[in-house]
């Protein structure tokens, strides 16, 4: 096993793959624990959705750089979602799920009617669920990823205080001066950012996965916001790493092999959790 990883340890592409898979992982579990908190974890869902259906517009186009078409697309959804969730006739969470099942499908119809390849059931599964392709990223993808990883990373350390605040009583950050809706916008950037990041990792339908679990783990176990943003970062990350050496050691799905691994997780951070009391 050792020489086997050693092995593809020598292959650029496979450490890009690992470089990107982490800081995915890192961006995805400081967010996640905003997104449970604020109980609009469902955001994700819609958001990858959407990035599908733009996604399958850049491949109709033959655009070779996607990213141009994918990430303007889904931050844009992502305010409009903010902007219109309070909407007397249409509430948010009916917003999410009308985008959601109305990008999958529009998304599918074109990529069936414009094929890019002889394969549009292989071309499908492999964006909802990820692929080999995180295995086929070139050192600009990883400059890109990486450095939008880095901003939000650095942006959640520098926003620490006022985003803990308009995660639990926007009344309050609102009544000593703080601009929350200011700072909901830039969570709902930061979430469409991580969404188009992470479709290569883990596919367009496991992406919340990804969000989720950690966040979910590290409050089964903690209490305070820290510990539990701290710890889940952590759990992410490792849970990403486990994922992603399983993948190469017994050849399974990168994206499922890490949720699956995310899970596991949370099943034990829940029983330890009950452990405890």
């Amino acid at each position: 096993m050792l020489e086997k990883l050693t092995l593809y340890m020598t292959f650029p592409y496979v450490r890009y793959a690992l470089i990107v898979g982490t800081l995915i992982a890192l961006c995805s579990s400081l967010l996640g624990v905003i997104l449970v908190l604020k109980r609009f974890s469902y955001i994700g869902d819609g958001l990858s959705h959407v990035a599908f259906g733009a996604l399958a517009i850049a491949t109709v186009l033959n655009f070779t750089n996607r990213m141009i078409i994918i990430l303007p697309i889904t931050v844009l959804t992502a305010i409009l979602i903010l902007k219109n969730g309070n909407n007397s006739k249409v509430k948010g969470d009916a917003v999410i799920a009308m985008l959601s099942v109305g990008a999958l499908a529009f998304g599918y119809l074109l990529m069936n009617l414009f094929p890019a390849s002889g394969n549009v059931s292989g071309d499908v599964c492999s964006t909802l669920f990820g692929s080999t392709s995180l295995l086929t990223l070139t050192s600009s993808e990883v400059w890109v990823s990486g450095i939008l990883s880095i901003l939000v990373v650095v942006a959640f350390i520098f926003l620490y205080n006022r985003i803990f605040a308009v995660t639990f009583d926007e009344d309050f950050a609102r009544a000593v001066g703080t601009k929350v809706s200011v700072y909901n916008l830039l969570i709902a950037t930061i979430t469409a950012v991580i969404i188009v990041l992470a479709m290569n990792l883990v596919g367009s339908l496991l992406i919340s996965a990804l969000i989720i679990f950690p966040a979910l783990s590290a409050m089964s176990i903690l209490k305070s916001f820290k510990a539990v943003t701290i710890f889940s970062a952590i759990i992410s990350v490792t849970c990403a790493l486990i994922g992603f050496l399983v993948s190469i050691l017994q050849g399974t799905p990168v994206g499922s092999t890490i949720v699956a691994v995310d899970a596991i997780m949370f099943i034990i951070c829940y029983i330890v959790g009950k452990i405890k009391g």
